[in-house]
């Protein structure tokens, strides 16, 4: 098998940072747009709904097996533990890491995830039913866990080359730029139960208010006690002002 740092040098450093740069950009511009709700509305015009998901995964795997074979690597040490018992634990907690990510895509919907479920559903005629978000196990205390578990993947290492530093800095810049985008995608498929999940910490300084105030003790209403889903706002919205904006 081939690791970041083996393969045949470039022939500086500078030009083995511009090509790892411009393969993990590559990576960074497919699976930012072809996972945009915006995109996929226009994608599906020639790719079956079914298939799209799956198509998105061949790419993506593609792209991923293309940095594989380009990456030029920098085997040049930034840190080496020599201490057994550090090393075998940095290396543990970089496959607890890949355990984080592994049980984060079954949190969600992992077949879904891999572009699985939506073929078998349309083969068996069976509508596809998107999960329900659930704040459970890692969710409880992590807003992106399957984002937390690559990074730790990433950075817990007890060999630390230049190359491998260069992807842990460039994906790591990604994964904080990708946190952003996502949290609007969230929005827009899961509009009442991520909403709610977002504003939970209100309620939380409400508690604390309450419990650190002076004022009588009694009832106290701390939201409306009706739902509102975000996605049903912007329905009324274009229903009201006769237009068809699209949630972000």
């Amino acid at each position: 098998p081939k690791g970041i740092d083996s393969g045949t040098p470039a022939a500086s450093v500078g030009t083995a940072i511009a090509i790892n740069v411009l393969l993990l950009g590559l990576f960074a511009v497919q699976h930012t747009i072809m996972a945009r709700p915006a995109f996929k509305a226009v994608w599906t015009r020639w790719v079956p709904w079914h298939v799209e998901r799956t198509t998105f995964v061949l790419l993506t795997t593609a792209i991923l097996a293309f940095m594989a074979w380009q990456w030029s690597p920098l085997p040049a040490s930034v840190w080496q533990i020599e201490n057994p018992l550090m090393a075998a634990l940095l290396a543990g907690i970089s496959l607890a890491g890949w355990g984080i990510v592994l049980a984060s895509t079954f949190l969600t919907d992992h077949f879904e995830l891999f572009g699985l479920k939506q073929p078998v559903s349309y083969a068996l005629g069976r509508p596809l039913e998107h999960p329900a978000f659930k704040e459970r196990l890692f969710y409880k205390w992590v807003r992106h866990p399957l984002m937390l578990g690559f990074l730790i993947a990433f950075w817990a290492t007890p060999t630390m080359s230049q190359g491998h530093l260069l992807f842990a800095i460039v994906t790591t810049a990604y994964v904080l730029l990708a946190i952003q985008i996502e949290e609007r995608t969230l929005v827009y498929l899961h509009g009442e139960q991520y909403r709610d999940f977002i504003y939970v910490k209100d309620v939380v300084d409400a508690n604390i208010r309450a419990y650190e105030s002076k004022a009588p003790s009694g009832a106290y209403n701390v939201c409306t006690g009706r739902k509102t889903d975000f996605n049903g706002v912007i329905a009324s919205l274009n229903a009201t002002l006769g237009t068809n904006l699209q949630p972000e």
